[in-house]
């Protein structure tokens, strides 16, 4: 029997990410396997992890670097703090080559149904929301542009 395909929607990414991780029943869990994929990420490039990157308002350094081709939305991100690196590259992995038209009208919410940001500080868990917000205005911004590079 073939392997299931990897669901290319971003609503069919997120779901399946969701379907997976609640398997681990507890939260706990669930925020371990984060932190540990968060560990295995590439970090950014120096060249990349420049001022005009940096995600404000935040007490720790956090970079958001965005990229529109081929009709389609690409994020990088990295932080010096492991919990933030892993929220926002859970965000950017899923939003990853979505179109803006999806990227507009998706709702993140995966992380608070999971339990996910429960687990942060508020001033971080205010980060993570910001970097949903940065998502979205990006791709309103494409849309904007007409499918001109941003």
């Amino acid at each position: 029997m073939a392997e299931p395909s990897t669901p290319t929607s971003l609503a069919g990414r997120q779901q399946a990410l969701v379907a997976a991780l609640m398997h681990l029943r507890d939260p706990q869990a669930r925020f371990a396997w984060a932190v540990e994929q968060a560990r295995c990420r590439s970090h950014l490039p120096d060249s990349l992890r420049s001022e005009a990157n940096r995600v404000e308002g935040c007490q720790v350094r956090l970079w958001f670097v965005p990229e529109f081709r081929e009709g389609r939305c690409w994020f990088q991100t990295d932080s010096d703090a492991v919990t933030l690196r892993a929220m926002s590259g859970l965000l950017c992995d899923l939003a990853n080559g979505a179109k803006p038209e999806e990227l507009i009208s998706w709702q993140p919410d995966f992380l608070e149904r999971l339990g996910l940001v429960k687990q942060l500080a508020d001033n971080r868990r205010a980060t993570v929301a910001r970097m949903a917000l940065k998502i979205r205005e990006f791709a309103e911004r494409c849309l904007g542009d007409e499918g001109r590079q941003v």
